[in-house]
């Protein structure tokens, strides 16, 4: 056998350094693994670039977490995996072929992934999460067969982690599709699926491998010998890791909690057994790479830091709310824990796999090694600052630290990667430069395809812009300076027309309390804009129409756009002002609902009924924001976006005087949410601010005034986010309210089918063009499910129009109101002479009407818009003797 490095023997003697088969010396598996290793280099690279860019482009937070884990890392497990299982076992090296393809095939479908979830391309999204699934599959049966009629050795059980890992992807790919739609049921459901996501990738496909891995890489990098207990040791904790993750990731996905709990005891425990055997292996000699094993130990203790405090916040915590403790965990998992043990183990293994001889190993190593203490300190103090729970600019300063150690790392990994590719291998004569073109081929379309996801917008293509004519008569000009205003989801001007080869210059304002920013189309884009910042563009010579638009997630679709067309006329000036005008369009709402079909098995309507106000004067509420999927009409289910799981979000109620104290949580992953009532008075500008996900606050009001009160999420577009769900009732009593035999609540609203924040639905909700409307949020529900009463019953039936465009003409089918009281005042009581027929509502207004129903029958209820009532918003009252 040739020998990898200095270390430990494989039968566990004190004879001299470890000895187990070297693959890298067979014909063309090096170049092979250096062209992996050019892509790892390439996503790593990558994924700085897009934690550099989260303050302009919100989608590249989410994008620099995913080209890491799912790019760099993935790929490099892959790479090692295989590597280390073929040694450990003394298998045949795999044909390199079929490696190469499933490497490419993996790397593909992460590309594909990118562009699916953040172009809301649902298709793209499931046939690359199958692609994925597919490379990962094969990985998992190359790895079993490796094992079958191989060797073996003494580090066997070391493979059965990389089999389990690899399955561990597999789920985190199946759960990672499933999010992408936004989960299914409420918050907690929701909050169990993503937090099942993170366990299984971080802590299966990362965690188990790394685990395994270190048991032979440990005391190889140590320069010392393995202890004897290595392999039972091994099997425990992989007995105790994998066990306890599997338990809690199955427990996540269903809502369980404590269950979830125990089992991440068990894989607390496994790694803390390996840790124990690992510090015992440690003695006073010299390490083969000191800055490997420092890299290696400070990250496995971040590890053990991080499951401990997860065990911790998951078992004191709903998992709507451990979701957003946990995620503060991330900077420790991702930089503390996985890039640092990236970081380690190709500081030790790149040399070895890259360089022909003792000489040159030394030599790459040295390279890599440089400054090692310093980057040693500087990522391991940013992963600190980042995780406590600092000022906002102590995070940053932690993130910066760290991105700086990393880049170090890259800036010495790069001219490794580069001198050996320059170099054939030993036995491979000239076929070292008939591969380069393949390597950087391969890294070349790897990194466009990939930037090409970072430039591209979330929203996709809008429709007709707003217009507004910047132009008029006059010569033709050649420089020109157009001030442009971003607020209220719209930029003014919205068209501005210029003569061909105008020199073109905007001069950018935000004078919206949201931050937005300005992205020309194969132009220039100014930064992200808070408050009364500005910034000026430079467009050069305009000779053909483009397009620019805000680029935060939505705001696209939401009509943030502005058409730049090239006429053969534009007015003379250097500076110019101009409002615009909405423009219209043609598309047709989507249709498509059956509303005399059926709604899914199990399926209960929402409750209408109004319970009593509680005696209590101070009225303490916990609503989650959060994506929901719901069945909206027979048969159709969607996401939504809702407050307290449901869309109306939940029903309160109090009388004159009381004290409403609302914790309002984001637990929205992927944008901000506030949350505006309107029973209360107050100054808007800290308790309807918008959260950013995880937050929370309180927001406390005393309703002085009696009424049926809208509640809805204060985040701009405000359109959308009323439009997906959120919004709710308040009502206060008026006082000396008589008793009803029956109090009903019914919220009406319109309903847009598809994507949330799509083209499509945006495009209907600013044509007010619904597929349908509803009584509490869901089409047709009490048609399917009466609301009952008894006759000669009085019922009282509290109605709110919540829009978010039409109000509501409420009448009940067969009886008279005796009773009306809109928006604070009664119209008409039952002392009376008159009677009522409806309840008419502008949107955001609310009352309520009472009736004594005469008979035994059954009495429709609708809003008298007949089109309304004839797509969804009618039910029916059943009064029984």
């Amino acid at each position: 056998m040739t020998s990898i490095a200095g270390g430990p023997t494989e039968t566990g003697d004190a004879s001299g350094p470890a000895k187990y088969p070297n693959r890298f010396r067979a014909s063309g598996v090096k170049a092979r693994h250096l062209r992996a290793h050019v892509l790892v280099v390439v996503w790593l690279g990558l994924a700085l670039l897009a934690a550099a860019a989260q303050e302009t482009m919100p989608v590249a937070r989410w994008l620099s977490v995913h080209m890491f884990l799912l790019g760099g890392v993935t790929t490099a497990i892959l790479i090692w995996s295989e590597h280390f299982a073929v040694a450990l076992l003394h298998a045949k090296i795999p044909d390199e072929g079929w490696s190469t393809a499933r490497l490419a095939t993996a790397n593909l479908a992460v590309a594909g992934l990118l562009i699916g979830v953040w172009t809301a391309a649902p298709v793209l999204t499931a046939v690359s999460a199958a692609l994925l699934v597919a490379a990962v599959g094969a990985h998992l049966v190359l790895l079993v067969r490796l094992g079958r009629g191989a060797l073996g050795g003494r580090l066997k059980p070391i493979v059965s982690y990389y089999r389990a890992a690899t399955a561990a992807l597999i789920a985190g790919a199946v759960l990672g599709w499933m999010l992408s739609g936004g989960g299914a049921g409420g918050p907690d459901r929701y909050a169990g699926l993503r937090l099942a996501h993170i366990h299984v990738t971080l802590l299966g496909w990362i965690g188990l491998p790394v685990l395994g891995t270190l048991f032979m890489l440990w005391p190889t990098v140590l320069g010392v010998r393995m202890k004897d207990r290595t392999t039972k040791v091994s099997r425990w904790v992989l007995w105790l890791t994998g066990g306890g993750l599997l338990i809690a990731a199955a427990a996540l996905a269903l809502g369980w909690r404590r269950p979830a709990a125990a089992g991440l005891a068990l894989y607390v425990a496994g790694a803390a057994l390996a840790v124990h055997l690992l510090v015992r292996t440690v003695r006073g000699t010299r390490p083969v790479s000191a800055a490997a094993a420092w890299m290696l130990a400070t990250a496995t203790c971040w590890l053990l830091i991080a499951v401990a405090a997860d065990l911790a916040w998951l078992a004191a915590r709903p998992l709507a709310e451990a979701q957003a403790a946990i995620d503060a965990l991330l900077p420790v998992l991702l930089i503390g824990f996985v890039a640092q043990i990236l970081i380690g183990a190709l500081t030790y293994l790149l040399p070895v796999v890259l360089s022909s001889g003792p000489k040159d190993r030394a030599a790459v190593r040295g390279l890599l090694e440089r400054g090692w203490l310093t980057r040693l300190v500087a990522l391991n103090t940013g992963v600190a600052l980042a995780a406590l729970p600092l000022p906002g600019p102590a995070a940053t300063t932690g993130m910066l630290l760290a991105a700086l150690a990393g880049a170090a790392f890259l800036t010495l990994a790069v001219p490794v990667l580069v001198h050996s590719g320059r170099k054939a291998p030993p036995d491979a004569g000239t076929a070292g430069a008939s591969r380069r073109p393949a390597l950087w081929g391969t890294a070349a379309g790897v990194a466009l395809t990939v930037l090409a996801v970072l430039v591209a917008d979330s929203g996709g293509d809008t429709g007709e812009p707003a217009v507004a004519s910047a132009a008029g008569s006059g010569a033709a000009i050649v420089n020109r300076t157009v001030e442009v205003t971003l607020a209220s989801m719209r930029i003014r001007p919205g068209r501005i027309e210029v003569t061909e080869g105008t020199t073109l210059r905007l001069k950018v304002t935000n004078v919206d309390a949201q931050r937005h920013d300005l992205e020309v189309e194969d132009g220039p884009s100014t930064p992200m804009l808070g408050k009364g910042d500005s910034d000026t563009l430079d467009l050069g010579a305009v000779t053909e129409d483009r397009e620019a638009w805000c680029t935060q997630a939505g705001h696209r679709a939401a009509g943030m756009t502005m058409a730049i067309v090239v006429k053969d006329t534009a007015k003379d000036g250097t500076t110019e002002h101009a409002d615009g005008h909405d423009g219209h369009s043609t598309t047709t709402a989507s249709g498509g609902l059956d509303l005399a079909a059926d709604f899914s098995d199990g399926w209960q309507a929402r409750d209408a009924d109004l319970a009593p106000a509680p005696g209590a004067t101070v009225h303490k509420v916990e609503l989650h924001a959060a994506h929901t999927t719901v069945e909206v009409a027979p048969g159709m289910k969607q996401q939504m976006w809702t407050f307290g799981g449901s869309a109306p979000g939940p029903t309160l109620r109090g009388q004159v005087g009381d004290t409403f104290e609302i914790t309002l949580v984001n637990d929205d992953t992927g944008m901000g949410h506030g949350i505006d009532f309107h029973a209360g008075a107050l100054a808007p500008d800290k308790p309807m601010r918008t959260l950013d996900p995880g937050e929370r606050l309180v927001y406390r009001f005393r309703a002085e005034k009696a009424g049926a009160w809208l509640y809805h999420c204060s985040t701009s577009p405000m359109l959308q986010h009323m439009g997906n769900g959120m919004y709710g009732a308040v009502i206060i009593d008026p006082p000396g309210l008589a008793k009803a035999d029956h109090e009903y609540v019914l919220v009406s609203s319109e309903l847009y089918l598809g994507m949330p924040g799509s083209t499509a639905q945006v495009t209907k909700m600013r044509q007010n063009t619904p597929d349908a409307w509803a009584f509490n949020g869901i089409a047709d529900q009490y048609a399917k499910q009466p609301l009952k009463v008894k006759s000669g019953e009085r019922a009282r039936f509290w109605v709110i129009a919540a829009g978010p465009s039409d109000g509501i003409a409420f009448h009940v089918v067969g009886t008279v109101f005796d009773t009306v009281y809109k928006e604070g005042a009664y119209a008409l009581k039952p002392s009376d002479a008159g009677g009522s027929q409806l309840l008419d509502l502008a949107p955001a207004q609310g009352g309520f009407v009472e009736t004594t129903f005469p008979e035994a029958g059954h009495y429709a209820f609708v809003d008298h818009d007949m089109r309304h009532a004839e797509a969804g918003a009618h039910g029916v009252v059943e009064v029984s003797r």
